[in-house]
């Protein structure tokens, strides 16, 4: 278990790295970034233990790795029956709280989403207005893209979609 007392020789800055990834089935909608995504002409829907947001799935991870804490999959894990159909935003919460206990705040997030299918572009401001307020930081601290795979492995095939996070801690 990780040292999580605050402390005055803590570093200024730390930064944590995030990353998620679903398989997709029929269905939907489709949760990403907090924002429901019913696209019909694409029906596609993330495979998961709980609602299976992935960009907030590696949300959480990035502020949980950015302390050195236990990752989303130990403090959530996927086989408890708690965790089933979970909204992603309890763990962002949880994760944000530990931040804050060890004396860190958010300085900024980037992100991107791997999908081929449905388009991304129409849904990133709502994304980024929900991630910002989870984390009660302004829209400016909040960056989001989204790629296609081109083609090319599970994301480009439409088999699976994925998610990476970075995030600056700042130390209050």
């Amino acid at each position: 278990m990780p040292d999580t007392t605050p402390s005055d020789t803590a570093p200024p800055f730390r930064v944590g790295l995030g990353y998620d990834s679903h398989r997709l089935g029929a269905g939907g909608p489709l949760r990403i970034g907090g924002v429901d995504i019913d696209e019909s002409a694409d029906g596609v829907h993330a495979i998961g233990h709980s609602d299976a947001d992935v960009l907030l799935h590696a949300l959480t991870d990035a502020l949980l790795g950015g302390i050195a804490a236990e990752d989303i999959g130990r403090l959530f894990p996927d086989d408890a029956e708690v965790n089933r159909d979970r909204d992603s935003k309890d763990f962002v919460a949880a994760a944000i709280e530990k931040v804050r206990e060890v004396g860190y705040t958010i300085g900024n997030v980037d992100a991107v989403i791997l999908a081929q299918r449905p388009k991304m572009a129409p849904h990133i401001d709502s994304m980024r207005t929900t991630i910002a307020a989870m984390l009660s930081c302004p829209l400016s601290a909040v960056g989001l893209k989204a790629k296609t795979g081109e083609g090319v492995d599970a994301v480009g095939r439409s088999e699976a979609i994925a998610a990476r996070v970075i995030v600056m801690l700042i130390r209050r």
